[in-house]
């Protein structure tokens, strides 16, 4: 069998516990060996002093559904839709990524009904001939006050790429949208509706999850029971969502919009996840709680690029500038933490026998850090 066998040296490599000056040796898309200091091997990749950091996992991203629907009533041919994403992913130092597909609520939103089984089938197949950057996996992310949530998850729930299932429900006076005039406002001033059609509206929510809700969860957790898989909720707010989702059987609690509900969720030992546009963005932009306040209390635990890939490796970095944050500390927040929380044990860290998905970064002087290249099981990707 032919050796592949890559040497990288001179560079800043950010373990699990520290960040020093060092080389890794990768061999057949694992690391084979890390050590301090530089190496004399005269074919070795020198990185010029550049940071060496594991490729990045990205359990929830919403980036596939931007791109099939880049414009309102603008819908892109899926395959290429996941092309061009795959790329922006791999781009952005993402080796492993989890893309968060909408199931239910789609009667209204014809999109995401076409989008879900297409978006399947191209990255089954995409996947099985190996064509694709990064490598995918699928967050079903079930809204359970839908009356078509069961009929969308039923033909894929059983898929082999599902390694992630998240519970939402996005019926106005609770979670996200506990202020029901919030919620008025968006949809009328989105949607273009008159007073009395958002107040149809509003009346269809309320009337939708108390037909639906407790069927369609009973259903998400009997799949989670029939195939185990990790289960999250979606935009915990109070005590009572996160005692809600301990009940379950959660472990992860993504977007908390409260103080209350994030320091809850590490009482109770959830993994919490924030949007690192949030970090980037010095705030919501939704009027929630601010990422950064959560990771200065300690109560944040991982980073989802949400809807813009870049903002990752970005929020890493102000994490670390802004709140002196140890950079391997910020870095596992989008590495080994991610992977960890999904059963993943095989990738994100810089360690003998963990896969070879690396990223070397470039930071500008007093400015943003750029990703040069991207390798996955030690093949470069970008």
């Amino acid at each position: 069998m032919r050796v592949s066998e890559t040497v990288f040296t001179n560079a800043k490599v950010v373990g699990a516990d520290e960040v020093f000056g060092g080389t890794v040796v990768t061999r057949n898309g694992l690391i084979a060996d890390v050590s301090s200091g530089v190496s004399a091997i005269t074919a070795a990749v020198d990185l010029e002093g550049d940071y060496l950091v594991p490729g990045l996992v990205e359990i929830h991203t919403d980036n596939l559904e931007h791109n099939v629907m880049p414009r309102p009533a603008v819908m892109w041919p899926v395959a290429e839709a996941i092309i061009a994403h795959d790329a922006q992913m791999a781009l952005s130092g993402i080796t492993t990524v989890f893309d968060a597909l909408t199931v239910g609520g789609t009667q209204r939103n014809a999109f995401r009904a076409q989008l879900l089984p297409k978006a399947v089938a191209f990255l089954e197949e995409a996947t099985a001939q190996q064509r694709l950057r990064a490598e995918h996996y699928l967050h079903l992310r079930c809204e359970i006050s839908a009356a078509d949530m069961l009929e969308r998850l039923e033909p894929v729930c059983g898929h082999a790429l599902v390694e992630l299932v998240s519970i939402m429900d996005h019926t106005p006076g609770q979670r996200q949208w506990i202020d029901v005039e919030k919620y008025r406002y968006r949809n009328k001033t989105r949607l273009g509706l008159s007073e009395a059609e958002t107040d149809s509206l509003v009346r269809r929510k309320f009337e939708e999850q108390a037909l639906y809700a407790e069927g369609n969860r009973a259903a998400v957790l009997n799949l989670i029971q029939r195939r185990p898989l990790p289960l999250a909720t979606h935009d915990d707010t109070t005590v009572a969502d996160v005692d809600d989702a301990v009940s379950m059987g959660a472990t992860i609690s993504e977007f908390p919009t409260t103080e209350v509900a994030a320091a809850t969720a590490r009482a109770k030992a959830l993994s919490i996840v924030m949007g690192a546009p949030n970090i980037v963005l010095g705030g919501s932009h939704s009027g929630n709680v601010s990422a950064s306040d959560l990771a200065a209390r300690g109560h944040l635990d991982i980073l989802s690029s949400d809807y813009v890939p870049a903002s990752l490796v970005q929020a890493c970095w102000m994490l670390h500038r802004d709140l002196s944050i140890p950079l391997h500390v910020t870095i596992g927040m989008v590495t080994h933490k991610p992977a960890r929380c999904v059963g993943f044990t095989d990738r994100g860290s810089i360690a003998v026998g963990q896969r070879a998905d690396l990223i070397r970064i470039a930071v500008m002087s007093g400015g943003p850090p750029i990703v040069r290249a991207v390798w996955r099981l030690g093949q470069r990707i970008a």
